[in-house]
């Protein structure tokens, strides 16, 4: 475990506020959508993304629920994102694009899950 979900586990179990996984996805949903929110505003929805805007606040919202969650399913997230990463690279070395197979070669990929 990382120290930044060690620090976040920690402070649930200070402050006596841990959850079911499912409150906890819940939670993160909510905070990705007020930054897909910042986002949509500053860029005219999506129009003028040299505009993007994300309020540094909403991020680190969104980057507690995701180790709060990880902490509750009992997940290392930094293992978790090292299987990620190798997962990435593994694919652009077979077919030159991080995507699963969507066909998408611009380098974003519409399901980082698969």
């Amino acid at each position: 475990m990382d120290d930044a979900q060690r620090r976040v586990a920690d402070f649930l179990a200070a402050a006596d506020l841990h959850a079911h996984p499912a409150y906890r996805l819940l939670d993160l949903t909510a905070e990705v959508g007020e930054l897909a929110a910042d986002a949509t505003a500053s860029s005219d929805y999506g129009a003028d993304p040299e505009s993007l805007s994300v309020n540094r606040d909403e991020l680190g919202d969104a980057l507690f629920a995701l180790l709060a969650l990880a902490d509750e399913l009992d997940v290392d997230a930094e293992a978790a994102l090292d299987e990620s990463l190798a997962k990435y690279e593994a694919r652009i070395d077979e077919t030159g694009a991080p995507g699963s197979g969507s066909g998408d070669e611009s380098g974003s990929e519409s399901d980082p899950g698969a």
